[in-house]
């Protein structure tokens, strides 16, 4: 059965406007300074798409609802899923075989899966990920939240354009509730922004407004036309201003949007800017001179290309990341031709084809609904496999030297049949805790239960506390702090009101367990870390940070506050080891780790780091935890320091090929075993008498 075919007619420079859009979005993904604005393309598309999708069905006859909605769908399906789907595929492929499994790429894969039903920018708000942060930049699927908007809107559209089909008065009704639902998303946005800007960018209810306005103007124009207004046609001098005037505000938004204006007002400019420009493509004769450059056949071609340009360019330029990096110009043309290549691959050999296909055109729309449908499940089920398999696909040594790299992870430690180490969690009102017990294991009574309190960099030390058990019969419970470090001596970190109310949750539900002769284990950072694991930390030099007075009066000021909680932990007879600062790298290991990654800026400063300069910023630390251990007999320092960097002029980030670290400050599975020798003897040395 073959679809109905729209009478709408097709206007060259909605293509044109289409290529400006996608190409100030490459633009600003490519390099941000390049075209600050230029993530205001998306909302160039929003407008486009609300336009072009009312028009290919606003001719329709009258039909009920459940035939307009899976004719729409299907036709929506053809259009958009074939290029997604070997997208998503490829992409989680070249993923797995480069990029190794980490903190930075965890929630790549879940967002991908979200992708292919339309929902991953609902994944983006469950997990948090500002499309402004550093983090985005590093997942391949980020550019999807933008489809799932629209293809969430498809959902919606039936309902609301329906009425416009069946012709006659309802279409005043219906025009009547677009502009309704525009104007009031418009406001949940403008205040969403204020209070939830996370939410606000990426999800449907705050970016309605920009596709509605799209499908008002259409609605408006075919009523205008109705009743012969609507070809009127302007005066030549007004067509050129109202053109020109709608180009300006395209190109501002281009040019001046900020993120912290986004969606509303923000978006205003480049929603505004983009009715005009189409408004105008109906009314001026195409021989006018910004009509006769929207239709031009180069801004055209790069128009029908746009989608599959959008598609492919991020996932190009995120693996670039991850790799050989994107900073370098030659990179960056490299990367650019890379995804101009993929974009026609997919546009003439997958999009066109299937859109086009005579034979799919003579299905029913119902049936066309269930097969798409169905290509998307089998996409999905092909990307599940995929990450189940990344161990045996992926080239990164990371990967395929997991046990060296990954500090096991918690769940179950087994040696033989008959001695395991199990690992029990139970999630608190803030953070979790995991309990390490031996069971089949021979029980040593000369070391006593230990109690972890902190942030990921206690977590990165699991392998060492599962192994504690093993051996010696004792607990350890780790009470993974919410994220939050504990007592770290850094007010930066521990006085932001979520930790500080973490961290009073913990030492009322720790001190109510503790008894005599337990130890409180406190690991943490301790001193400004270089970098993260996607680019180095901005601001001071570390040596700055560490020496400034106004470093020195936070050291000391968080040591004054640390003491009142140490005491209250001694109070119940237990014993604290705090860890003393630790080393830390110039750069993220892991991504530094294979051939492919050398020529990445982020590796640039080494592996090594000089010892003599690493003692000098960690002394005064040292010296604060030394003072509040000199004050208080029941506290000792750990110092993994010299086991890691042994006397020498350099310390390495390597022990005879082995990774210490797994980035740049959280340890590695080899250097958890490494250090549990020396973690033992803390821990036994900590109570007099074991």
């Amino acid at each position: 059965m073959n679809l109905p075919r729209s009478t709408h007619p097709y206007y060259p420079g909605i293509d044109g406007l289409r290529a400006i859009a996608v190409m100030a979005v490459v633009l600003y993904h490519l390099d941000g300074a390049w075209l600050p604005g230029g993530f205001s393309g998306v909302d160039v598309f929003f407008v486009i798409s609300g336009f072009v999708v009312s028009g290919s069905v606003g001719s329709r006859a009258p039909e009920g609802l459940l035939t307009f909605t899976t004719r729409f769908l299907a036709r929506r399906l053809r259009r958009i899923a074939p290029a997604l789907i070997a997208c998503l595929v490829v992409t989680a492929l070249v993923v797995a075989v480069l990029v190794p499994d980490a903190w930075l790429s965890r929630r790549n894969q879940v967002t991908g899966r979200f992708a292919f039903f339309g929902f991953s920018n609902v994944a983006m708000v469950r997990f948090s990920n500002d499309y402004f942060s550093p983090v985005a930049e590093f997942n391949p699927y980020t550019h999807t939240w933008s489809l799932g908007v629209e293809e969430q809107f498809y959902l919606l559209f039936p309902l609301i354009f329906c009425l416009w089909a069946w012709g006659g008065r309802r279409r005043t009704v219906s025009v009547a509730a677009t502009a309704l639902l525009t104007l009031l998303s418009f406001g949940f946005a403008c205040w969403s922004g204020e209070h939830d800007p996370t939410r606000a960018f990426y999800l449907l209810p705050t970016r309605f407004w920009e596709i509605g306005a799209g499908v008002l103007l259409y609605q408006v124009t075919q009523l205008l036309d109705q009743r012969g207004r609507g070809t009127t046609r302007m005066p030549e001098h007004w067509s050129s201003r109202w053109a020109f005037a709608s180009a300006g505000l395209v190109a501002f938004g281009m040019l001046a949007s900020t993120p912290q204006s986004f969606p509303a007002p923000g978006a205003l400019p480049s929603v505004l800017g983009t009715c005009g420009l189409l408004a105008f493509m109906r009314r001026a004769p195409h021989q006018d001179g910004l009509m006769a450059a929207l239709s031009s056949r180069p801004l055209v071609a790069i128009g029908r290309l746009s989608y599959s340009l959008y598609l492919w360019h991020w996932p190009v330029f995120v693996v670039f990341r991850w790799t050989v990096g994107l900073e370098a110009l030659p990179l960056q043309l490299l990367a650019l031709a890379m995804a101009i290549v993929l974009a026609v691959i997919s546009y003439r050999c997958i999009e066109t084809p299937i859109r086009k296909s005579a034979m799919l055109g003579t299905l029913r729309s119902g049936v066309t609904v269930a097969l798409g449908a169905a290509a998307l499940a089998a996409g999905l089920w092909t990307m599940k496999g995929i990450t189940h398999s990344q161990a045996e696909l992926s080239v990164s040594t990371v990967t395929r030297e997991a046990r060296d790299w990954y500090p096991d992870d918690g769940r179950v430690t087994r040696e033989t049949t008959r001695c395991a180490v199990m690992v029990d969690e139970e999630r608190l009102a803030r953070g979790l805790v995991r309990t390490f017990s031996s069971r089949g294991c021979v029980p040593r009574r000369d070391s006593p239960d230990v109690y972890v309190v902190g942030d990921s960099h206690a977590v990165a030390l699991g392998e060492t506390f599962a192994a504690y058990a093993r051996d010696t019969g004792a607990t350890v419970r780790l009470y993974d702090n919410d994220g939050c470090p504990f007592l770290s001596l850094d007010p930066r970190r521990d006085d932001t009101p979520n930790c500080a109310r973490s961290s009073a949750l913990v030492i009322d539900r720790l001190t109510a367990r503790l008894r005599e002769g337990d130890v409180v284990f406190l690991p943490s950072l301790r001193m400004p870390r270089y970098l993260d694991q996607w680019a180095t930390v901005p601001g001071k030099p570390i040596d700055d940070a560490i020496f400034s007075d106004e470093g020195t009066r936070r050291l000391a000021m968080s040591a004054a506050r640390a003491g009142p909680v140490l005491d209250r932990i001694a109070a119940t007879g237990a014993r604290v080891v705090i860890m003393a600062p630790n080393l830390l790298l110039k750069l993220p290991l892991f991504r530094c780790a294979d051939p492919y990654d050398a020529v990445n800026p982020v590796c640039a400063a080494g592996p090594d780091v000089d010892r003599a300069h690493f003692e000098t910023l960690r002394r005064p630390m040292f010296d604060a935890l030394e003072r509040l251990a000199d004050a208080r007999p029941g506290l000792t320092i750990w110092d993994a320091f010299p086991v890691l960097c042994p006397p020498s002029a350099t310390c390495h980030a390597y022990r005879d090929g082995h990774p210490l670290f797994f980035d740049g400050d959280h340890l590695s599975g080899y250097a958890n075993r490494l250090l549990l020798p020396s973690f033992k003897a803390a821990m036994r040395s900590a109570v007099p008498g074991r």
